[in-house]
């Protein structure tokens, strides 16, 4: 005959303690009560789950293959409940952003700076991870947004450009190249890049460029992504190609920034899941970055004249 999860429990709590006055305790219920499961439990599987010697209770061998069983029914049980108080955390008020270092290293906090003060009850987690773990963990749902600069083509992803940057060229304050108004690629021909691995996105898109005009990409220092070449740029390592939300988030850098002639853009990306609409916290928070980047010229429109090749076209000219 079957048994009954609270059954099962007081059966674990038994085996776990050793005695009835120990799952007592642990189920914060009267000895007596538990007693009476026990044996209504024993009548229910048909045989003797315990010893009764001198008061004291002793596992029989079929006990202990049954446990086995129902630690692994209890483990599930526990991850059903974990699941629930997630779930019921994010209706209630908990908000889950994930961001590249481009975005989140500036824009994203005065956001939460502004969201916060509208909404100080909502229990924010904000990280930085990079792209493929980000579009793993918001397809799966275990975060609300995702945001970052690079294309995303995901079947189970809802992807909204908020914003839109180019493409610029950093140097420090003594560069000659710091004396132009705007640069183009031959400009920069003459002096050696810090670059990214050919291996990344940002070091395909460079390598693309670059062969497209017909030029040498040379680089004397290679980073892990823009936010490593703002900090060389400020050091006085040389110049770099580096998104423009990247230039932003360096306010006080010691270096210049010059426009580049028919540099790509890039959008700034939300993600969520195509399976789920926005919260109307995650919506809040999202209309907020909207309205942020607008007011500091990423609006998601053509703000430079004649339209520029894309991030998008370039990451797929490269594959």
């Amino acid at each position: 005959m079957s048994i009954n999860l609270r059954q099962i429990e007081v059966f674990r709590a038994v085996m776990s303690t050793g005695s009835i006055s120990g799952a007592s305790r642990l189920l914060h219920v009267s000895q007596p009560a538990v007693s009476r499961l026990l044996a209504h439990t024993e009548t229910r599987v048909g045989f003797a789950l315990f010893d009764r010697v001198k008061g004291r209770l002793f596992a029989t061998p079929e006990a202990k293959r049954l446990f086995i069983s129902v630690e692994e029914v209890y483990l599930s049980v526990q991850r059903v409940n974990e699941l629930a108080h997630d779930l019921s955390l994010r209706q209630g008020g908990a908000l889950q952003i994930l961001a590249s270092p481009s975005l989140g290293q500036r824009l994203v906090p005065r956001a939460l700076s502004e969201f916060r003060t509208a909404h100080p009850d909502t229990q924010v987690t904000f990280e930085f991870v990079p792209y493929a773990a980000m579009l793993e963990r918001v397809a799966q749902q275990q975060a609300d947004l995702g945001l970052l600069i690079m294309p995303v083509d995901h079947p189970n992803l809802q992807v909204r450009a908020l914003g839109e940057g180019r493409m610029v060229c950093l140097c420090p304050y003594d560069h000659a190249l710091s004396r132009k108004a705007t640069l183009r690629l031959d400009d920069l021909a003459p002096y050696g890049l810090i670059g990214y691995d050919r291996e990344t996105p940002f070091g395909r898109m460079l390598g693309t460029m670059y062969e497209q005009a017909g030029l040498e990409l040379r680089t004397t220092v290679s980073v892990g992504s823009p936010q490593n070449a703002c900090a060389l740029v400020e050091a006085g390592v040389g110049i770099a190609l580096v998104d423009e939300f990247s230039a932003y988030s360096w306010p006080s850098g010691e270096f210049v920034v010059r426009p580049l002639a028919d540099a790509p853009t890039f959008p700034a990306n939300l993600l969520h899941s195509r399976f789920e609409p926005l919260s109307q916290r995650a919506q809040a928070f999202v209309d907020i970055l909207g309205r942020l980047l607008r007011a500091e010229g990423f609006a998601p429109s053509d703000r430079y004249g004649q339209a520029p090749a894309s991030a998008s076209a370039l990451a797929a000219a490269c594959g």
